[in-house]
């Protein structure tokens, strides 16, 4: 299977995120983090996975990353495609894989923990379905730092925390896209959230009411496609970078990781 990457990268329009702020960078991408652009972790656990083939970028500005030493190099070997953003989450999206191979695994630019081996388990578990959204179990989370996140979906089984990591299984699934629409702030619509996914899917999600597969089964009834929860074993993988204290974070987990690859050899 070979399978596609997006890396969404783009800086919301007309708002400089505060970690770039922070770090006097015009893009949270290449906010600097263990020594690298965020970017660049992410580009290299897709690059050495053996299931990933092309490996697309949307941003809003070339200029940000294509002179970065591993962009240009894997645009040079055409491994790497920039593609411009549009103005909402679903646009870029769509825009983004005209043309593309499915299956699609789409990440962020600051899911600065993702791993070859997690990206394995992604493409496994959600071969057959139609959506994968990839989530860890609170206690796999706290396991790789107890700092790492503090907020999780609970449900009737436990808690679980997203991975900025999605699967799209065919040109077809893109209709789900919809609902985002509105870009980033979709979330602080509600009434946005109530049309896309119903109102008793609402209440039973929001208070994790039964289970998360569950609620799956009833946002696939909704949406007529198969939408699958993805239960990594990795629970760094839900540490993405939003802020200084997540960047703290993240870095020394990427340092300890580098460590250990050093005394392994």
């Amino acid at each position: 299977m070979s399978v596609t990457a997006l890396i969404l990268a783009a800086q919301r329009e007309g708002r400089i995120d505060p970690l770039a702020a922070a770090f006097g960078v015009t893009h949270k991408c290449v906010v600097p983090i263990a020594g690298r652009p965020l970017i660049a972790h992410v580009i290299d656990a897709l690059a050495a996975s053996p299931a990933i083939g092309e490996i697309r970028i949307s941003i809003d500005d070339f200029s940000v990353i294509e002179t970065l030493h591993d962009v240009a190099r894997l645009i040079a070997q055409g491994r790497v495609k920039l593609i411009r953003s549009r103005a909402n989450l679903a646009d870029s999206v769509i825009e983004s894989l005209v043309g593309a191979r499915y299956p699609v695994l789409v990440t962020t630019a600051d899911n600065v923990l993702l791993t070859p081996a997690a990206i394995a388990q992604i493409a496994h578990d959600a071969a057959d379905a139609d959506i994968g959204v990839g989530f860890t179990r609170r206690e796999a989370v706290l396991a790789a730092h107890p700092d790492g996140q503090r907020k999780f979906y609970n449900f009737s089984e436990g808690g679980y925390s997203n991975c900025n990591s999605y699967w799209i299984g065919s040109a077809g699934a893109l209709s789900a896209t919809r609902v985002f629409r509105q870009g980033g702030q979709f979330a602080k619509h509600p009434a946005r959230i109530l049309h896309a996914f119903g109102l008793i899917n609402l209440i039973r999600f929001r208070f994790g009411i039964g289970t998360l597969e569950a609620a799956f089964q009833r946002f696939s009834r909704r949406f007529r496609l198969n939408i699958r929860p993805l239960i990594l074993e990795d629970g760094a993988v839900a540490i993405d970078v939003d802020n200084i204290r997540t960047h703290g974070v993240a870095e020394g987990l990427l340092i300890a990781r580098t460590e250990g690859l050093r005394q392994a050899a």
